[in-house]
């Protein structure tokens, strides 16, 4: 056989080439002819063919017998039961070992040592430095991934180094994970053969590296770009031993919508041994564990790559194909590369008509939190394995804790009913596989292998963006609706947003956008400091207080700019995920009682006997003594829209008794930069919660551009009943009430004649039928719903 069927260079290979040289590297070829002129910088190198592969095992003889490989494997695995697990594990290392030991065929190993010679005359470099990647003819195919099934081998140096590792990713398809996973999937193992790219390294062990998804993987959500990375080699991330630092860019405006900086306290990086293993994890430095692996500038370029490369795919292919990207950063020129891509295999081909919901209606003692994956909620008996030696105890239907997992753990995670881990991110080995098979996943909990003992009933719920693990069997129950051809009600049906961790999922619903999404769950979730804190950090006495500040504000230096930025990166989460349509956003709404809660609050709250008509809403904004932090609510707000010009923001005013206050409140905003004109499109909204707001419903319409009914505060203003109040006055009236009702109808009425918008984000619609139906009749122009209200009330308001 000729050489050059043994041997092709990227450039010569695209991705019609599957069956020639794997998924991976026919990917590599397409981008490399494709998407490398569009600016896309991906490292060069040749690959070994499947040929090449067919050509040993059916040329080369076992070490010490007359049968040929090929016949070995086929008689070797031949009625394997991948369901016993020691079968497997035997059977497979006899394969693996053959393979290994056989002689080389002369042929090829004459074509590689060629190749790695021209490569090393490309670069100018003797010995250049080279990854050997696994490339199987069965990857990368829609609905079977075989993400990280073979081995890949980094820094080797030296021909007769490429051509051993080129024999081990040969054996590599034959690993018990691969084994197995060919037989669920159905699969001949010795129609699948496999194929090794030699491509020259990226330096990322003196720079960082990590995974890249052109969409959010739990949700589905198809307009953001995800990028995780840790520094020094991407395994550490795969493996699940760092959490990586997480970047959101939003695609249609290019803007970063969400950073976080990850546990990154170790790295891998190569040792200055020559072979397959040479690498060693290392600690990081403190700079290294307080910074962000990548600028600005450096996410955005990747996020740009990773659309040009979705467009590609899914223009090739005549529909949406989201990719799944690996990429590195050469710690020695500072350059960035695309170093794998192949398509998403998860959210690809699902229907997003069907809407599933899970919902918790019990509770439990919370054991431990981290990382949610997968929007669902199981219930079963744990089983602790810390070691993979170990997974012959693991019974089906169990919930798998242990410390992290690699592909090795995959013949049990298939049967578990869910997976926790200490270690690892949203795109760690555990996340990947456990969104496949579709089951609730848990990483990065720390500790829930020192919490958790085998045998103990326990739930898991991942159904918000922190995961809990809790005791016993929690009741909970899940909902399948289908959103197509579903009437329209004569009145906007809109959504309430609680976190912006739940938007991307919730923007399925048939809505027409968020009526009402609360700082508050941003404040206290994401931040957690009192903004007066931060905004004196320097001027604090207590080296406790500023020492647990410093903790939760590392990656960034300045305090006031932490609390403008994640700020505005959880309001641009909500915004994003629902963009063009509109998405009110209300100031905080904390009473004082909730900013006490905040580390540091103690310092500048009162105390009130009764906080919910207390020092709220409006009335704090241009109070001396909080109006330096709604200034950064404002800039946060402002960021948001002109700096990540996600501009379908309206912002909105809550608790405003006087118009006056009003006033105040606005030349603020205005002062600081969010001022209304006909260019920008802003609109100001004010909540209608309070009878003076209807009684001066005119002279608040001045003032704003229209309201939001707060029925929860107009309830209680309205009948004197504090919403937080005993049952023994709770059960006295309601929203439903005629004097309720008449206000109501009064705002309605004076918004129309105003023609000014008029909503609702209170919480009666959601609770009740009659009064959803109440405010249609009476023209009322949108309801905001809480989510799981959303169908029940489009059907019922339909039938109206």
């Amino acid at each position: 056989m000729a050489n050059n069927k043994f041997i092709l260079w990227l450039k010569d290979i695209t991705i019609n080439d599957v069956p020639l040289v794997g998924g991976k590297n026919a990917s590599l070829g397409e981008m490399v002819n494709f998407l490398a002129p569009q600016g896309v910088q991906i490292p060069n190198g040749f690959v070994v063919t499947a040929d090449a592969y067919r050509y040993f095992l059916q040329n080369s003889k076992v070490k010490g017998g007359k049968e040929s490989l090929e016949n070995f494997i086929k008689s070797t695995l031949k009625n394997l039961n991948t369901k016993n697990l020691k079968e497997l594990s035997k059977k497979g290392k006899l394969v693996r070992e053959a393979i290994k030991e056989a002689k080389f065929p002369v042929e090829i190993e004459k074509a590689i040592k060629t190749s790695y010679y021209q490569l090393e005359k490309l670069y100018n470099q003797k010995n250049v430095d080279v990854a050997v990647r696994s490339s199987a003819t069965a990857e990368d195919l829609p609905g079977a991934s075989f993400a990280g099934e073979q081995e890949t081998y980094l820094h080797i140096k030296g021909a007769d180094e490429v051509v051993k590792a080129v024999q081990a990713v040969m054996a590599s398809l034959f690993t018990d994970r691969s084994i197995s996973y060919r037989a669920d999937k159905g699969f001949d193992h010795t129609k699948v053969a496999i194929s090794a790219g030699v491509q020259k390294m990226v330096r990322s062990d003196l720079g960082c590296s990590g995974v890249m998804f052109s969409l959010d993987t739990d949700s589905g959500f198809k307009d953001v770009v995800l990028i995780n990375g840790s520094w020094g080699l991407g395994e550490m991330i795969v493996q699940g031993e760092v959490t990586p630092d997480e970047f959101l860019v939003f695609k249609k405006t290019e803007a970063i919508i969400d950073k976080k900086l990850g546990i990154k306290d170790k790295k891998m990086i190569y040792t200055l041994e020559r072979g397959i293993k040479a690498t060693k994890i290392v600690k990081t430095s403190q700079k290294e564990r307080n910074n962000f692996i990548l600028s600005d500038e450096e996410i955005i370029k990747l996020a740009r790559w990773g659309v040009l490369i979705e467009k590609h795919y899914s223009e090739k292919n005549k529909k949406w194909v989201p990719m799944d990207m690996e990429w590195a950063k050469d710690g020695k020129t500072g350059e960035l590369y695309i170093v794998q891509a192949r398509p998403e295999t998860v959210q690809a081909n699902r229907d997003f008509s069907k809407i599933i919901e899970y919902e918790r209606i019990g509770n439990g003692k919370v054991i431990t939190k981290g990382y949610s994956v997968g929007f669902k909620i199981a219930s079963g008996k744990s089983r602790v394995i810390l070691n993979v030696k170990n997974i012959n105890s693991f019974k089906a239907g169990e919930i798998l804790i242990t410390d992290m997992t690699d592909p090795d753990w995959e013949p049990i995670m298939k049967t578990a009913a869910a997976i926790v881990t200490n270690k690892g991110g949203r795109t760690s080995h555990a996340a990947i596989v456990s969104r496949e098979l579709g089951i609730p996943c848990i990483v990065g909990t720390e500790n829930a292998t020192r919490l958790i003992k085998t045998g103990d009933i326990i739930t898991v719920d991942t159904t918000g963006a922190e995961g809990l693990v809790l005791k016993g069997a929690v009741k909970f129950k899940f909902t399948e609706r289908d959103v197509k051809n579903l009437p329209t009600p004569k009145v906007k049906i809109m959504v309430n947003i609680a976190t912006p961790d739940t938007a991307f999922q919730k923007s399925f619903l048939p809505v027409s956008g968020v009526g009402l999404a609360r700082e508050e769950f941003i404040i206290a979730g994401d931040i957690g400091i009192h903004p007066m804190t931060l905004i004196n950090f320097s001027n604090l006495k207590d080296k406790k207080l500023k020492k647990i500040i410093e903790e939760k504000t590392r990656g960034w230096g300045n305090k006031e700019e932490f609390y403008i930025d994640k700020l505005a990166y959880g309001i641009a989460k909500i915004g994003a995920a629902f963009f063009p349509k509109d998405v009110i956003v209300r100031f905080s709404d904390f009473k004082t009682n909730e900013y006490r809660s905040l580390i540091g609050g103690d310092i500048y709250e009162p105390k009130e006997e009764n906080p919910m008509i207390g020092w709220r809403g409006a009335s704090r904004y241009y109070h001396p003594n909080f109006s330096p932090a709604f200034i950064l609510e404002v800039k946060a707000i402002k960021k948001v829209r002109e700096e990540m010009k996600i501009n379908n923001i309206i912002p909105m005013i809550p608790f405003c008794r006087t118009v006056e206050e009003g006033k105040k409140v606005v030349e603020i905003m205005e002062k600081y930069g969010l001022k209304r004109t006909k260019e920008n499109g802003l609109k100001i909204y004010v909540m209608c919660e309070i009878p003076s707001n209807v009684i001066l419903a005119n002279d608040f319409l001045d003032v704003f551009d229209g309201m939001s009914i707060g029925s929860n505060d107009l309830t209680q203003l309205t009948v004197g009943i504090d919403r937080d109040g005993n049952d023994l006055i709770k059960k006295i009236t309601n929203e439903n009430d005629e004097a309720v009702k008449n206000l109501i109808r009064q705002v309605i009425s004076v918004c129309k004649a105003r023609k000014k918008y008029i909503g609702i984000c209170g919480q009666a619609p959601s609770d009740y039928p009659d009064f959803a139906e109440f405010l249609m009749k009476e023209g009322i122009e949108s309801m905001s719903l809480n989510p799981d209200s959303v169908i029940k009330t489009i059907l019922n308001l339909s039938e109206k």
